[in-house]
């Protein structure tokens, strides 16, 4: 496993040049790419720009983290089609920077359609995704969104939980899709180390570490206020990240706390934090 520093998830106004700087300054192995900046790199120099970037990212002894998925799996059958047609230039421009997997998550209700439907619209669109996904020799992670604050505000409830999401994995028939583990939906899911039982490596994308408010019950947590990892003692990390390393996982780690406090803090202490945080969470020590 190796520490990601990604900026957006913490909320600092980073461009990519500084994140990369900052992340070789406070030990970091890796940090998410920014395809904004790929972007540039492409009208500026080309595909061999870009190329160039990932390869002195990778001299630095820095991997890339996880980019997102441009395209949204709920969207209306008009903006899916559009997205999906565009998808292959814009997965291109990651693969030429060395990216190897992309992550989206899973809206885990819906006001109309009911469960069987929105896991046939699912699987189905995820299978055409992990097609075009296996042609740029990229994985696709999917995160599961376990607060009940979220899943029970609209009529049908939809996947949020660990079991459904590697149900709904298995259904596409798709080897390159995996989960995006975060320790706040698992808990929140109201899962143990034992529901990760039996998982391989190729079955992780990536990871997410946080904790979890004290003065609230499991059902009563918010997705958007939680705490820094190791912060409450909340949520059972050390149970969580052991069973990660059973598995033999070997990606990115990163925090994503939304708290909007960290933007008002000294960045440079902010870092150093978060980086102690994941070599704790990485290393069990």
């Amino acid at each position: 496993m190796f520490s990601c520093l990604s900026p957006g998830a913490l909320g600092l106004p980073l461009d990519h040049t500084a994140a990369i700087d900052l992340a070789l300054a406070h030990g970091f192995g890796g940090v998410d790419p920014d395809p904004e900046h790929f972007r540039t790199l492409l009208a500026d120099g080309g595909l061999e720009a870009v190329s160039a970037h990932g390869a002195a990212l990778r001299a630095k002894g820095l991997q890339w983290g996880m980019a997102g998925l441009p395209i949204a799996l709920d969207a209306s059958a008009e903006e899916f089609r559009a997205a999906l047609g565009s998808l292959p230039d814009a997965l291109g421009l990651l693969t030429a920077a060395g990216v190897t997997a992309v992550g989206t998550w899973i809206r885990p209700m819906h006001r109309t359609l009911d469960h069987a439907a929105n896991w046939r619209l699912h699987a189905g669109r995820l299978s055409l995704v992990s097609e075009i996904l296996a042609d740029h020799g990229l994985r696709l992670g999917l995160e599961y969104i376990g607060p009940k604050t979220i899943w029970s505000t609209e009529r049908h409830p939809f996947v949020h939980d660990i079991t459904d999401a590697r149900a709904l994995i298995a259904e596409t028939g798709a080897s390159n899709i995996g989960l995006i583990l975060d320790s706040y939906h698992w808990y929140t899911a109201g899962e143990t180390p034992e529901d990760l039982t039996g998982l391989a490596a190729s079955d992780i994308v990536s990871v997410d570490i946080n904790d979890a408010r004290p003065d609230r019950a499991r059902d009563e947590q918010m997705d958007l206020d939680r705490r820094l990892p190791y912060d409450t003692g909340v949520i059972d990390l050390d149970g969580f990240m052991g069973a990660i390393r059973t598995a033999g996982y070997t990606g990115p780690v990163k925090v994503e706390p939304f708290m909007k406090s960290l933007a008002e803090q000294p960045v440079d202490e902010v870092l150093a934090d978060i980086s102690s945080r994941l070599d704790r969470a990485i290393t069990g020590a």
